[in-house]
Protein backbone atom coordinates (compact mmCIF):
# COMPACT_ATOMS: atom_id res chain seq x y z
CA UNK A 1 0.00 0.00 0.00
CA UNK A 2 1.32 3.26 -1.39
CA UNK A 3 0.89 7.10 0.58
CA UNK A 4 -1.32 9.36 -1.95
CA UNK A 5 2.01 11.60 -2.10
CA UNK A 6 3.90 8.61 -3.52
CA UNK A 7 1.32 7.96 -5.74
CA UNK A 8 1.44 11.47 -6.97
CA UNK A 9 5.27 10.84 -7.37
CA UNK A 10 4.43 7.86 -9.13
CA UNK A 11 2.05 9.55 -11.41
CA UNK A 12 4.10 12.44 -12.37
CA UNK A 13 7.45 10.08 -13.24
CA UNK A 14 5.28 7.90 -15.63
CA UNK A 15 4.01 11.00 -17.22
CA UNK A 16 7.44 12.99 -17.87
CA UNK A 17 8.74 11.99 -21.51
CA UNK A 18 12.56 12.02 -21.43
CA UNK A 19 13.87 14.85 -22.76
CA UNK A 20 17.93 16.18 -23.18
CA UNK A 21 19.68 16.85 -20.80
CA UNK A 22 19.36 21.27 -19.95
CA UNK A 23 21.80 23.27 -20.63
CA UNK A 24 25.31 23.22 -20.09
CA UNK A 25 24.80 19.69 -20.01
CA UNK A 26 25.85 18.43 -23.80
CA UNK A 27 25.88 14.47 -24.84
CA UNK A 28 28.80 13.25 -26.33
CA UNK A 29 29.23 11.66 -29.66
CA UNK A 30 24.86 12.40 -29.70
CA UNK A 31 24.33 8.84 -28.86
CA UNK A 32 24.45 5.29 -27.02
CA UNK A 33 28.05 3.62 -27.31
CA UNK A 34 26.79 0.25 -27.50
CA UNK A 35 28.85 -2.42 -24.98
CA UNK A 36 27.72 -5.58 -24.98
CA UNK A 37 27.88 -7.70 -21.54
CA UNK A 38 28.33 -4.47 -19.83
CA UNK A 39 28.95 -5.13 -15.98
CA UNK A 40 29.82 -2.06 -14.73
CA UNK A 41 31.78 1.65 -14.65
CA UNK A 42 34.06 4.01 -13.04
CA UNK A 43 35.93 7.46 -13.16
CA UNK A 44 39.56 8.31 -13.73
CA UNK A 45 41.17 11.25 -14.58
CA UNK A 46 43.31 11.54 -17.80
CA UNK A 47 46.95 12.73 -16.93
CA UNK A 48 48.09 14.69 -19.66
CA UNK A 49 44.93 16.96 -20.56
CA UNK A 50 43.12 16.33 -17.36
CA UNK A 51 39.70 14.94 -18.92
CA UNK A 52 37.38 12.67 -17.12
CA UNK A 53 38.25 8.51 -18.16
CA UNK A 54 35.08 6.31 -17.97
CA UNK A 55 36.34 2.74 -17.30
CA UNK A 56 33.74 0.22 -18.65
CA UNK A 57 34.30 -3.44 -17.57
CA UNK A 58 32.12 -6.05 -19.93
CA UNK A 59 31.95 -9.81 -20.32
CA UNK A 60 34.49 -8.72 -23.52
CA UNK A 61 37.09 -7.30 -21.12
CA UNK A 62 38.15 -3.56 -20.08
CA UNK A 63 37.76 -0.58 -22.24
CA UNK A 64 38.71 3.26 -21.46
CA UNK A 65 36.81 6.71 -22.79
CA UNK A 66 37.77 9.93 -22.87
CA UNK A 67 34.30 11.17 -21.34
CA UNK A 68 34.62 14.97 -22.94
CA UNK A 69 35.59 13.28 -26.66
CA UNK A 70 33.69 9.77 -26.61
CA UNK A 71 36.97 8.60 -28.07
CA UNK A 72 37.92 5.03 -26.92
CA UNK A 73 41.59 5.35 -25.69
CA UNK A 74 42.63 2.16 -24.61
CA UNK A 75 41.02 -1.28 -24.95
CA UNK A 76 41.88 -4.76 -23.24
CA UNK A 77 40.28 -7.84 -24.38
CA UNK A 78 42.24 -10.15 -21.76
CA UNK A 79 42.81 -9.23 -18.57
CA UNK A 80 43.88 -10.66 -16.13
CA UNK A 81 40.93 -13.43 -14.98
CA UNK A 82 41.80 -12.14 -11.17
CA UNK A 83 41.67 -8.64 -11.67
CA UNK A 84 38.78 -8.76 -14.89
CA UNK A 85 35.82 -7.87 -12.41
CA UNK A 86 35.59 -5.97 -9.36
CA UNK A 87 34.09 -8.58 -6.99
CA UNK A 88 37.45 -10.29 -6.50
CA UNK A 89 38.18 -6.62 -4.65
CA UNK A 90 37.26 -5.73 -1.35
CA UNK A 91 36.92 -1.94 -2.66
CA UNK A 92 35.04 -3.24 -5.77
CA UNK A 93 38.29 -1.39 -7.63
CA UNK A 94 40.13 -2.76 -11.15
CA UNK A 95 43.34 -2.01 -12.24
CA UNK A 96 43.17 0.56 -14.85
CA UNK A 97 44.60 0.32 -18.03
CA UNK A 98 45.75 2.83 -21.07
CA UNK A 99 46.99 6.23 -19.58
CA UNK A 100 46.20 5.41 -16.57
CA UNK A 101 47.47 1.44 -16.36
CA UNK A 102 47.92 0.49 -13.12
CA UNK A 103 45.81 2.64 -11.14
CA UNK A 104 42.96 1.20 -9.22
CA UNK A 105 39.70 2.52 -10.24
CA UNK A 106 36.27 1.70 -8.46
CA UNK A 107 33.89 -0.04 -10.30
CA UNK A 108 30.12 0.42 -9.69
CA UNK A 109 27.50 -2.00 -11.49
CA UNK A 110 26.61 -5.22 -11.52
CA UNK A 111 28.55 -6.07 -8.40
CA UNK A 112 27.53 -3.28 -5.91
CA UNK A 113 28.74 0.01 -5.76
CA UNK A 114 28.51 3.58 -6.33
CA UNK A 115 29.04 6.91 -8.52
CA UNK A 116 28.33 10.53 -7.28
CA UNK A 117 25.22 11.54 -6.89
CA UNK A 118 25.66 14.80 -6.74
CA UNK A 119 28.01 17.77 -7.81
CA UNK A 120 29.69 20.39 -5.64
CA UNK A 121 27.13 23.18 -7.29
CA UNK A 122 23.94 21.56 -6.78
CA UNK A 123 23.27 19.03 -9.51
CA UNK A 124 21.41 15.52 -8.63
CA UNK A 125 20.55 12.53 -10.16
CA UNK A 126 18.05 9.76 -8.95
CA UNK A 127 17.05 6.46 -10.28
CA UNK A 128 13.45 5.89 -9.99
CA UNK A 129 11.68 2.93 -10.98
CA UNK A 130 7.97 3.85 -10.68
CA UNK A 131 7.26 0.82 -13.42
CA UNK A 132 10.00 -1.47 -12.41
CA UNK A 133 12.15 -3.13 -13.48
CA UNK A 134 12.29 -0.08 -16.00
CA UNK A 135 14.44 2.72 -14.23
CA UNK A 136 14.17 6.20 -15.35
CA UNK A 137 17.31 8.34 -14.85
CA UNK A 138 16.44 12.03 -13.28
CA UNK A 139 18.54 14.94 -13.63
CA UNK A 140 17.76 17.99 -10.88
CA UNK A 141 18.83 20.94 -10.26
CA UNK A 142 19.23 22.05 -6.70
CA UNK A 143 17.97 18.59 -5.19
CA UNK A 144 14.15 19.75 -7.30
CA UNK A 145 13.66 15.54 -8.81
CA UNK A 146 10.22 15.52 -5.90
CA UNK A 147 9.02 18.97 -6.40
CA UNK A 148 7.29 20.42 -9.34
CA UNK A 149 6.71 19.26 -12.83
CA UNK A 150 9.12 18.45 -15.43
CA UNK A 151 8.44 21.04 -17.33
CA UNK A 152 8.67 23.60 -14.91
CA UNK A 153 12.86 23.53 -15.22
CA UNK A 154 13.73 21.99 -11.79
CA UNK A 155 14.14 18.39 -13.07
CA UNK A 156 14.49 16.43 -16.37
CA UNK A 157 13.98 12.86 -16.94
CA UNK A 158 16.61 12.35 -19.01
CA UNK A 159 16.96 8.32 -19.76
CA UNK A 160 14.50 5.35 -19.81
CA UNK A 161 15.83 2.17 -19.50
CA UNK A 162 13.61 -0.05 -21.08
CA UNK A 163 15.43 -2.63 -23.48
CA UNK A 164 18.29 -3.46 -20.99
CA UNK A 165 19.23 -4.21 -17.18
CA UNK A 166 20.11 -1.07 -15.57
CA UNK A 167 23.84 -0.86 -14.40
CA UNK A 168 24.62 2.78 -12.99
CA UNK A 169 24.46 6.08 -13.04
CA UNK A 170 26.00 9.63 -11.12
CA UNK A 171 29.12 12.14 -12.19
CA UNK A 172 32.34 11.66 -12.44
CA UNK A 173 34.49 13.02 -8.90
CA UNK A 174 34.66 16.50 -10.65
CA UNK A 175 31.13 17.17 -11.72
CA UNK A 176 32.02 17.15 -15.31
CA UNK A 177 30.50 14.07 -16.48
CA UNK A 178 27.43 12.31 -16.15
CA UNK A 179 27.35 8.88 -16.83
CA UNK A 180 24.27 6.12 -17.29
CA UNK A 181 25.32 2.37 -18.11
CA UNK A 182 23.09 -0.52 -18.45
CA UNK A 183 23.84 -4.21 -19.41
CA UNK A 184 24.08 -3.07 -23.24
CA UNK A 185 25.24 0.90 -23.85
CA UNK A 186 27.16 3.40 -22.03
CA UNK A 187 25.41 7.50 -22.23
CA UNK A 188 27.51 10.36 -21.21
CA UNK A 189 27.13 13.84 -21.19
CA UNK A 190 29.42 16.66 -20.79
CA UNK A 191 29.75 19.97 -19.74
CA UNK A 192 31.96 22.70 -18.71
CA UNK A 193 34.27 23.17 -15.52
CA UNK A 194 31.49 23.79 -13.11
CA UNK A 195 31.56 26.80 -9.91
CA UNK A 196 30.10 26.12 -7.04
CA UNK A 197 27.20 28.72 -7.75
CA UNK A 198 24.02 26.61 -7.65
CA UNK A 199 22.33 26.00 -10.93
CA UNK A 200 19.64 27.90 -12.67
CA UNK A 201 16.33 27.39 -11.06
CA UNK A 202 13.40 28.80 -13.07
CA UNK A 203 10.61 29.66 -10.44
Amino acid sequence: MITEYQQKLRERYIAAPVVPAPDPWRPVLDRRTPIGGLLGIGFAVHPDSGHDLVMVVSGDGHGLFDAVTGEKTARDRDPDPWTSTPDDDPDLTCPGLGPIAGVPVRIAGLYGGGLHRTTPDGWVVDVVSPEWPHDRVILSAGGGAHTGSAAGGRWWHIFHSTYSEFRAAGFSPSGRTLAVATSSDLTLWTRPEPTRREPHVDD
